[in-house]
């Protein structure tokens, strides 16, 4: 449903607006590592040696090519086993927020805007991202099944909220994939719209080719073609996810 697509892109046009930004891979095929031009082969070290052996953060945090302030700790295959060993792990789902907390501790300039693109599926290692983050971000395909899955993400959200993460909450919704000539898709956008007036963002990424060809070049879409359709829209809501961020910022001091 774009996740990885709108992980990767918002944290470029993030650091191409100024932004000090940190994506880090969660899904054992490593797409966002790719996207971002980060080795991810096998040998390479990287977020599984974090979860399930204790190494610093810092010792996997790669640079991309895409652009100087954006970093990325990449994902490994051997992620897919992750699952499994972190079960017998103490604090098995706190092992990312503690790592990332010291890591941001010891930095000089800690980053602005930390990305944690999920696994397609609610195991130890979504728990792992959904303990580390304050804020869940859900990107929605215009679509008819899109809606489905919706309410028992958040069922699962409020869960980790309860019991694990006090902090989280759901904070944006970004509308993907949208084709305006469907009433479909348009009556999606509408729903989602009513459901969530405050979290869904104003401007809705469209379907589009460039952002689908962009990650085999290694590449954001904003790189691959910074005039496309694809490339405007992640880059407004970008702006609009940093809008948000300074006003919050406002609020609290």
């Amino acid at each position: 449903m774009g996740k990885t697509t709108s992980a990767v892109n918002l944290a470029a046009a993030l650091a191409r607006s100024g932004a000090h930004v940190l994506v880090i891979d969660l899904d054992p095929q490593g797409n966002a590592s790719t996207a971002l031009g980060v080795d991810h082969r096998s040998e390479q070290q990287s977020v599984y040696d974090v979860l399930v052996a204790d190494l610093p953060l810092a010792d996997v945090v790669r640079p991309s090519t895409e652009h100087e302030s954006l970093d990325c700790v990449p994902a490994t295959i051997h992620l897919a086993g992750a699952e499994i060993e972190l079960v017998s792990l103490v604090a098995r789902e706190q092992r990312l927020r503690r790592a990332l907390d010291r890591h941001l501790a010891d930095m000089e300039r800690p980053y602005d805007y930390v990305f944690i693109d999920c696994p397609p599926s609610l195991g130890l290692l979504t728990i792992n991202a959904f303990v580390a983050a304050r804020e869940v971000l859900i990107p929605i395909q215009c679509e008819y099944y899109a809606l489905e899955g919706l309410s028992q993400l958040l069922s699962n959200i409020e869960l980790i909220e309860k019991h694990l993460n006090p902090e989280l909450r759901l904070s944006t919704i970004l509308l993907t994939m949208y084709d305006s000539r469907t009433n479909l898709a348009q009556q999606v956008a509408q729903e989602v719209r009513e459901h969530f007036p405050a979290q869904t963002l104003e401007t809705i990424i469209p379907r589009s080719v460039r952002v689908s060809e962009a990650p085999s070049y290694g590449q954001s879409v904003i790189s691959y073609d910074f005039s496309s359709s694809g490339s405007l829209s992640y880059r407004e809501a970008a702006a609009e996810i940093a809008l948000r961020g300074a006003a919050n910022q406002k609020d609290i001091h």
